[in-house]
């Protein structure tokens, strides 16, 4: 971890990670701390980047994505365009929540979420219509024994 960060700050990140709606009020209470204190503890996280942002995480199944899908892909282009265009590809296709570069024999492992098997083939041919890629294979998540934002500080 970040030098600088002590026991305090790692208890107002494990708070804030589960609740980021919390009141300052009750976020220095349970780190016994005063009010302005804490504040400025906040403050400071947010300026050295550990806190880098704040969202509202939204149940899937309630606004009709339930499928959530683990696309594996392997490509034989390793060139600098086709990761440019693979990048754009990726950053302006909504349905993936998680794109990551991986080492051995698949290269890239993306995490989508979509409504149905119908809506995810719709998304197969947007991505292979964008881009080359030479094998594409994906596994449909029966369910999640653990899905998770915390990071374990």
């Amino acid at each position: 971890m970040s030098s600088g960060i002590d026991e305090t700050d790692r208890a107002i990140l494990r708070i804030l990670q589960r609740d980021a709606s919390v009141s300052v009020d009750t976020l220095a209470e349970k780190v016994h701390m005063s009010r302005n204190a804490c504040w400025r503890r906040v403050k400071q996280l947010e300026a050295q980047n550990i806190i880098c942002n704040r969202v509202v995480l939204v149940n899937p199944d309630e606004v009709d994505l339930g499928l959530s899908v683990i696309v594996l892909i392997k490509t034989n282009a390793h060139d600098p365009d086709w990761l440019k265009k693979f990048r754009e590809a990726v950053r302006s296709m909504p349905e993936i929540l998680g794109a990551h570069r991986m080492t051995g024999e698949l290269d890239y492992v993306l995490r989508i979420r979509v409504s149905n098997v119908k809506a995810y083939d719709k998304f197969y041919q947007d991505l292979i219509r964008r881009i080359d890629i030479a094998d594409v294979s994906a596994s449909f998540v029966m369910e999640d024994l653990k899905d998770t934002t915390e990071l374990p500080i």
